[in-house]
């Protein structure tokens, strides 16, 4: 910790050190990154190879939201301004920009202990926003939060501070002495008041804006302003990256929407999958907005099921129920009026794909009720998918898909013959949304504008060396969530600035391979990967029957609880020009043997497996084996569960291949670059659309813990440690035992020397019995 007044080491981007000095200030920033959000996916990436010795950095800067409870225990929410600069961050009361003399309330740096977590949406001051978490993995207790406006905000405000650590980890890359090394590690508490800092920009080539700015989050959000004043990672490839075996046929085109089913599973009798697909002019976060909007006087202009909705609960930012009647007059000839519960449960992926799955539900606030006929609504889900646009001048625009499951024998006549009947169904009614939702979208030019990054030339100097030199203080910039200095001024001082600013279909095995097999003749395989292993020394023998995990291995894909190693066939991975044309080659044969698979039942996550004595890593055989690779998933339950996969090398790994940096790399080089893909083989289509098949960097979306020793690295994958992740492993925990999943690891290849990208293991769980874990040893 340090003194006000003291003096300390700054090691600059280039490692040389600066003696500065200066008081310190506590920062008290509670919450997550809120109100304007960052750089786009694209924006995120130059700006992390600029900053990252080649002279240029970016800035990020917008609007959030700053959450807190101040010392009295009185929560707040005020309106701020946020600069993030490389690794350094300011917060003001006003935009700088306008207000060029105008000091930072908050400054510091963002060090490579931070972890940053979105918690999704949130009533505040009967307001929704999008609140993003963040505290010290050495210290949880030191913890605060911000909010935005929009989910597309809050992610790219994420995105923005993971730029940020990853700046600070390479300046500490770079060397400098162990003193300012420990200083960005564990010196983690700023005691004092609100710094005051001089501020010198260097090489600063652009500055990227998050938001349009405070009178755009005031018009999103108005009701959370009046109350608050009042009262106080673009994954290439639209299709994902595992290979699915639908295939969907358009029926009919209704005012600009698309009808399709899949034919492939088709089966008289049985329900079918039908989706509505249109393009909407506007961005997905706009879309995603509208649709997760419950205002009556909206949803009046597009929706004729849920137009009436009230929400009666919610859980964890990503899930609610919701509680809807409706007028039957205008589908069914019954009269009697008619109510249903349903919840709602969102994701948003790395490539800003939204999911919204939509299912029947029961709640204790809404039983039935007199007078109002229950109804049960089908299963859906939305999609809603970015597409890229052609130039900056175009409109933005997005792909919406909504699916269901049909069950009625009116949907063949229909299609046929245009069954009336048919149209007076509810299924009918949720299809013709997309129609809905795209025409009040249309007749709404407000909705077309875009408040995606904009992109401004610098107003600071440029100079040669590319650095940002901070003259008094490299500091965490939020560490502590004591509002005991500094805070409270803050506060007393925003009232002034105010006046100033369930049936399954299944799909059958054979449909994959077909699927494979045909796109096998179309697309290239990947190259193996060559030069990974050490090819100088002579490869072992790996026996797989000398180690015997408590998951057995499968003798097909009929077998339940087991395991088996398909190929990487199923997954499309970076080929060798992806940096130049996004291509994606077919995955070759994994380069690890999966020779073993644990199912634990803990009472809490278990890390270090691999040190355990009865651990197969601690064995003779396993000791012999040159290299072993342990993933750890720590799925969240009641109880709490390990899948532990281990996967074995015939030869030592060559140092210098992306696998050999991977390995012995720091946690943030390989927290950007350890990467899954999921793919649901067989199970109900519901699950399926909620874990999806686009790849996911874990080391971004969950904490991930790494432990390089002897001949082994374990990951231990933390799932719980993200609302998102648990609301997705909750679902698919509820049909486990009916699912086929496979995984397939990877390293993800950001630099051309890194690809094509190669499998480094794969598995698949046939149908997996909860019952059937082992209790843990401790």
């Amino acid at each position: 910790m340090t003194s006000p007044g003291s003096k300390k080491v700054v090691t600059t981007d280039d490692g040389s050190e600066k003696k500065v000095s200066g008081n310190l200030g506590k920062v008290s920033f509670s919450g997550d990154l809120n109100h304007s959000g960052s750089h786009s996916g694209s924006h995120s990436r130059s700006s992390s190879s600029a900053g990252g010795g080649e002279g240029g950095t970016f800035e990020y800067f917008g609007w959030v939201y700053h959450l807190g409870v101040n010392k009295i225990g009185h929560e707040y929410c005020n309106l701020r301004f946020l600069f993030i600069r490389g690794k350094y961050v300011e917060m003001y009361k006003r935009d700088p920009h306008e207000n060029p003399d105008i000091k930072p309330i908050r400054r510091g740096v963002i060090g490579p202990t931070m972890v940053i977590e979105e918690l999704g949406r949130r009533k505040v001051n009967h307001g929704d926003v999008y609140v993003i978490r963040f505290y010290n993995r050495l210290d949880e207790s030191r913890k605060g939060e911000i909010a935005c406006a929009t989910a597309g905000e809050a992610l790219k405000w994420v995105e923005a501070f993971e730029e940020a650590k990853q700046q600070a980890e390479y300046a500490l890359s770079r060397g400098g002495s162990t003193r300012t090394k420990l200083s960005m590690e564990a010196n983690i508490d700023l005691e004092g008041h609100r710094p005051r800092v001089r501020r010198y920009a260097y090489g600063l080539k652009k500055l990227i804006r998050i938001g349009q700015g405070p009178e755009s989050l005031l018009r999103q959000s108005s009701t959370l302003v009046n109350d608050v004043r009042g009262d106080g990672f673009y994954e290439g490839g639209d299709n994902g990256d595992a290979i699915e075996a639908h295939e969907w046929k358009c029926v009919r085109t209704i005012n600009g929407v698309r009808i399709f089913e899949d034919v492939a599973n088709f089966k008289a009798g049985r329900g079918v999958l039908v989706k509505a697909v249109a393009v909407v002019e506007a961005s997905a976060d706009t879309v995603f907005e509208v649709l997760l909007n419950i205002d009556k006087h909206q949803r009046y202009e597009w929706d004729a099921v849920t137009g009436d909705s009230e929400k009666i609960d919610s859980y964890e930012g990503h899930y609610d129920v919701i509680y809807c009647i409706y007028d039957p007059k205008y589908l069914s000839r019954w009269q009697s009026k008619r109510d249903f519960v349903f919840s709602r449960q969102w994701v948003r992926g790395q490539d800003g794909t939204y999911t919204i799955l939509q299912f029947p539900a029961v709640h204790k606030k809404r039983p039935a009720k007199s007078g109002y006929r229950r109804t049960e609504i089908t299963p859906s889900t939305w999609e809603i998918k970015s597409l890229k646009k052609r130039s900056d001048a175009e409109t933005p625009s997005c792909l919406v898909t909504h699916m269901l499951e049909i069950h009625s024998k009116r949907w063949c006549k229909w299609k046929r013959t245009s069954y009336s009947k048919f149209e007076k169904t509810i299924p009918y009614a949720l299809l013709l949304q997309v129609a809905g939702l795209k025409e009040y979208i249309g007749a709404n030019p407000a909705f077309k504008y875009e408040t995606s990054a904009t992109v401004v030339q610098s107003k600071f100097q440029d100079v040669p060396n590319g650095e940002y030199v901070d003259e008094e203080m490299e500091e965490q910039f939020y560490d502590a969530t004591d509002s005991s200095s500094g805070e409270e001024d803050e506060e007393e001082s925003d009232d002034d600035d105010e006046n100033q600013d369930n049936k399954e279909i299944k799909v059958k095995l054979k449909n994959v391979s077909w699927a494979i097999a045909s796109l096998s003749l179309k697309r290239p395989k990947a190259p193996g990967a060559s030069n990974v292993l050490d090819a100088s020394v002579d490869p072992v023998s790996i026996d797989p029957s000398q180690f015997q995990g408590s998951l057995r291995k499968g003798n097909g894909d009929k077998d339940s609880n087991c395991w088996n190693s398909p190929s990487g066939m199923g997954f499309m991975i970076r080929g060798k020009t992806y940096l130049k044309d996004n291509a994606k080659v077919m995955g070759g044969q994994p380069l690890l043997t999966l020779i073993s698979v644990d199912w634990f039942k803990v009472d809490s996550a278990v890390d270090n497996i691999a040190l355990h004595p009865k651990c197969l890593i601690q064995s003779e055989p396993g000791k012999k084996l040159p290299f072993i690779l342990v993933i750890n998933l720590q799925v969240p339950a009641k109880p709490n569960y390990c899948l532990v996969l281990y996967y074995a090398a015939d030869r030592p790994v060559n140092k210098t291949s992306s696998l050999g940096k991977f390995v012995d790399g720091s946690d943030s080089y390989r927290d950007a670059r350890f990467k899954l893909i999921p793919s649901i083989v067989q199970g109900y289509w519901m699950v399926k659309r909620a874990v999806g098949t686009k790849a996911c960097l874990l080391g971004k979306a969950v904490t991930c813990k790494y432990l390089r020793q002897d001949n082994f690295l374990e990951i231990d994958v933390d799932i719980g440690s993200s609302a998102v992740a648990r609301s997705v492993i909750g679902l698919v925990l509820g049909y486990v035992t009916s699912l086929i999943v496979d995984l397939a690891i990877l390293i993800e290849g950001k630099e051309e020397s890194d690809l094509p990208e190669y499998i480094l293991g794969t598995v698949r769980l046939n149908r997996i019995e909860l019952d059937s874990a082992v209790s843990f040893e401790v």
